[in-house]
């Protein structure tokens, strides 16, 4: 058995959810998901970010503690996990005590290696980024992703010697050999990282001497840790370090590490140099996948079109919502997110191409051969077509997923279910049950198995529907990828169940 270990950010708590966290956290639920069907011992961790200058300043606003603050959006964020059929293995948070002493120990060795030094840092600090930035990081004088310009922060801070790791954080993204070799994807984002580094790393601070929302340095109390370093060793003490290191080796190192772009950097140079220094191998993958913009503009409060999960569920359902969030662009690219495009792809793939699909099946089924799954005759021609194709899917599904390519992913399900529905139309079962029995059983075992095999590849996308497919044309837990696998006398569902009913485009979200 194959370990698979793959992690989404974990979400800072100074707002609600929204639909941004969601995409990355579906992605990787499909992920895990997929890999557990292939056997694999899979972990999924996904979690929360509780400290730093943001949520001390909106538990303020809230007239609440941090701590209090924290506690009631974590709920929100666990919820949304919930309605949407996330399957995380963990829920990691960094006000969990144990995941601070992790901290705490983490930071002592860097200490007694002589990786953390006491220094002055004077520059300009976002706190919505809760990062220094360079004049050349700014866009007219603002951050380019809060559009707030940065203040001037200036105090007595802990540093870590980043810049010693210049050369082996080279090393590692370029030399497969390398002990440390890791890959950052897609190619645009590791240019970037490899083009940062070779420009020359500067030591970072990383503890706070002005902020009391955090975690204490172990071997200078007054000062509390940067909230980045804090965030990112929820990784290494949500699977047990260091107090259970046989099931932290079990799991780490992690093999993809999912996030949106803007966070590359911490994640790609900062955390590698981290455990190099630490003496721990970096993770195995790290991928930036893009933003996207709503109807054309960015997401934003001020525009007032904030999505949350809740409404994509509320409208699409939790599988609908899922498969339509993550199959909409490719992962990786920059996209547009259009409601109305949403709810058009929905009735055309799911609810006309799969969803009809699976009804006429079930129906025609029980009208000719009683309910009963026949025994199928000699293949045809177009019949070992579509055979051939809905085995061949896998082997697409595999390779795209493998490349964290959902579309491709989806597509060669989407493909499978569109062979089938023009077979059906080619071999007109009404037609053959007026005259030609034993080509109609082939027929309607070759639809019943071709259509298992997709209720099969959809469990990573659409876990529910999946189970419904399967349910529907009375092979639950059949779940092989080989063909013919279909008991012979199986009963379908009586009364065929709608799978995706037909939505309005303009009904429900006007966003």
């Amino acid at each position: 058995m194959s370990k698979y270990y793959v992690t989404t950010p974990i979400y800072y708590v100074n707002d609600v959810p929204h639909i941004g966290h969601a995409y990355t956290t579906i992605a990787a639920d499909v992920l895990a998901r997929y890999h557990r069907r292939l056997g694999d011992d899979v972990f999924f961790l996904t979690g929360t970010d509780e400290h730093g200058a943001k949520i001390a300043e909106a538990a303020a606003k809230h007239g609440v503690t941090p701590k209090q603050f924290v506690d009631t959006i974590v709920e929100r964020f666990k919820e949304a996990w919930k309605a949407l059929e996330v399957s995380n293995d963990f829920f990691v948070r960094t006000s969990d005590p144990h995941h601070e002493a992790g901290v705490a120990n983490f930071l002592e060795r860097l200490y007694a290696s002589g990786d953390l030094y006491k220094g002055t840092y004077e520059g300009l600090y976002c706190v919505g980024c809760e990062q220094f930035k360079t004049e050349e990081d700014l866009v007219n004088g603002l951050c380019p992703y809060h559009n707030v310009k940065p203040i001037w922060y200036s105090e007595e801070n802990y540093f870590f010697r980043l810049s010693r790791y210049q050369d082996s954080l080279l090393r590692a993204l370029t030399d497969p050999s390398d002990p440390n070799h890791y890959l950052v994807k897609p190619t645009s984002r590791f240019n970037e990282v490899l083009g940062k580094i070779r420009l020359g790393l500067s030591d970072l601070s990383i503890s706070r001497a002005s902020l009391a929302w955090g975690v204490p340095l172990p071997f200078d109390p007054s000062q509390v840790v940067y909230v980045w370093i804090d965030a990112l060793l929820n990784y290494v003490t949500a699977i047990g370090y260091p107090d259970d290191m046989k099931h932290f080796h079990r799991y780490w190192p992690a093999d993809q590490h999912l996030m949106a772009k803007d966070i590359l950097w911490f994640h790609a140079i900062l955390w590698p140099a981290m455990l190099i220094a630490a003496g721990l191998r970096p993770p195995r993958a790290v991928f930036a996948h893009g933003f996207f913009t709503i109807g054309g503009q960015r997401m934003s409060k001020t525009l007032g079109n904030v999505i949350a999960p809740s409404d994509l569920v509320a409208r699409f359902g939790a599988d609908g919502a899922r498969y339509l969030l993550v199959t909409d662009f490719p992962f990786g690219t920059d996209g547009d997110f259009n409601l109305d495009n949403l709810v058009t792809r929905y009735n055309a793939e799911l609810a006309n191409d799969l969803g009809n699909l699976i009804n006429r099946t079930v129906s025609m089924v029980n009208r000719y051969t009683e309910g009963a799954v026949p025994s199928p005759g000699a293949l045809t021609e177009a019949d070992a077509e579509v055979k051939a194709m809905a085995t061949a899917m896998f082997e697409q599904i595999d390779r795209a997923l493998d490349d964290l390519d959902f579309v491709t992913a989806a597509d060669a399900i989407r493909a499978v279910v569109s062979r089938a529905n023009r077979y059906v139309e080619e071999t007109a079962p009404w037609k053959l049950a007026k005259g030609d029995l034993e080509r109609l059983t082939t027929v309607l075992y070759v639809l019943v198995e071709t259509e298992r095999l997709v209720g099969v590849a959809l469990w990573p996308f659409m876990p529910a529907t999946s189970e419904k497919v399967l349910d529907e044309l009375g092979v639950a837990g059949q779940l092989s990828r080989t063909w013919g696998v279909t008991p012979v006398g199986s009963r379908v569902s009586a009364q065929p169940r709608p799978l995706f009913p037909r939505i309005e485009i303009g009904a429900g979200l006007t966003h």
